[in-house]
């Protein structure tokens, strides 16, 4: 199999056995095109909202996490996730239900995904008829993939600043070999602990949130106070819009740029609450973010999300060193969370250990 980097490739067996290989470099299919500046939500420009690229270079220096954990740390706000969080947040186990979070990346291309390679590995004069044999396969996919349910490293985002640190001050050592600090595989895997679902559509009545819009404290507050819970230290936060339902309804459409999400004003109370795992069915950044002023960053001659685009990326991930879910899979766990109107439950996350790696696809379960 021949693929960009960027890609897994991972060679399976019916009887189970898997080998797991990554190359680095970021890529999302389709959600990596150019596009013409988009609209953003309008709440984003009223003044008790606006914010601007000076806000966020505040913000990094107020919230920052360097050093909090120690100077060689390369974990960030996993270090919350103490065995005493795990031990507590499995006592939400009653009655054993799991389900998964995850959502894997799509065979064909759309303008949300780009696309899988699948083969089957065989002689080309085999016969499968008269000759049976194990299966034996590969598939490519991006890990960063628009339909690819994934668990950012810290790493993968790094400073704008021309310094090009990733969490903790560390060098990025961005390259063909991948990150050499905070890489997926440097995180402290597996991890356990209370997960608190934010189901905005149920809190609104509708199927989906439309695009582009923009989710500030007061939502998340009207939420705990609807579901009747506190959002705290070591927790992991999921936010649901309904992307996946709006997909099922509408078909794909390039939410990387017109999708809802978390409004960067959001990030210091996501610091005082000290949430150790952020989550989203889309990217968690509301797009546009409708930042005012900076630019985004240029890689290779190209524009790529920077600062003004993905302004939570790039201050959560750097800065505080929490590491990021984009497009979870959520429309399961809303249902069973639903049925019994309780929206915290025990969370497992197994990322793979990917040498280097910028991220991992998201292997998690809810248990209720």
């Amino acid at each position: 199999m021949r693929r960009s980097v960027g890609h897994i490739v991972v060679a399976a067996t019916v009887s189970g056995f898997a080998a797991l290989f990554m190359s680095l470099g970021a890529t999302a299919g389709a959600q990596s095109e150019l596009r013409p500046p988009d609209t953003a939500d309008p709440t984003t420009q009223l003044p008790e909202h606006r914010m601007t690229s000076d806000d966020l270079e505040r913000l990094k220096r107020e919230l920052t996490n360097w050093g909090r954990w120690g100077r060689d740390d390369e974990r960030g706000t996993l270090n919350l996730i103490t065995p005493q969080k795990t031990q507590a947040a499995a006592r939400l186990i009653k009655d054993g239900l799991v389900v998964s979070l995850a959502h894997f990346a799509y065979h064909d291309k759309a303008l949300d995904a780009g696309g899988t390679e699948h083969v089957v590995s065989a002689p080309a004069d085999w016969d499968w008829k008269t000759q049976p044999r194990a299966m034996i396969d590969r598939i490519g996919f991006g890990v960063h993939d628009g339909t690819n349910s994934h668990m950012d490293a810290i790493c993968h985002y790094q400073t704008l600043d021309g310094k090009f640190m990733v969490y903790n001050g560390h060098p990025s050592g961005f390259g063909p070999e991948g990150c050499q600090a905070s890489s997926i595989e440097r995180m402290g895997q597996p991890f356990a602990t209370r997960a608190i679902l934010v189901d905005l559509p149920l809190l609104r009545g509708v199927t989906y949130l439309p695009e582009k819009t923009a989710l500030y404290v007061s939502d998340l507050e009207a939420w705990e106070k609807y579901a009747n819970v506190k959002i705290g230290s070591g927790d992991a936060l999921l936010i649901r819009t309904g992307r996946w339902a709006l997909r099922a309804e509408k078909g794909p459409f390039t939410y990387g740029s017109r999708g809802p999400g978390l409004h960067l004003s959001v990030a210091p109370w996501l610091k005082q609450r000290d949430v150790a795992l952020l989550g989203s069915d889309a990217v968690n950044d509301v797009q546009p973010s409708g930042i005012v002023g900076g630019t985004t960053g240029i890689y290779a001659g190209r524009m790529v999300p920077g600062q003004t685009d993905r302004p939570l990326h790039n201050l959560l991930l750097v800065y505080l060193g929490l590491p990021l879910v984009d497009n979870g899979y959520f429309e399961d766990v809303a249902r069973e969370a639903a049925a019994r109107k309780r929206w915290e439950f025990f969370i497992t996350v197994t990322p793979n250990r990917i040498e280097n790696g910028s991220a991992s696809p998201f292997n998690a379960a809810a248990v209720f």
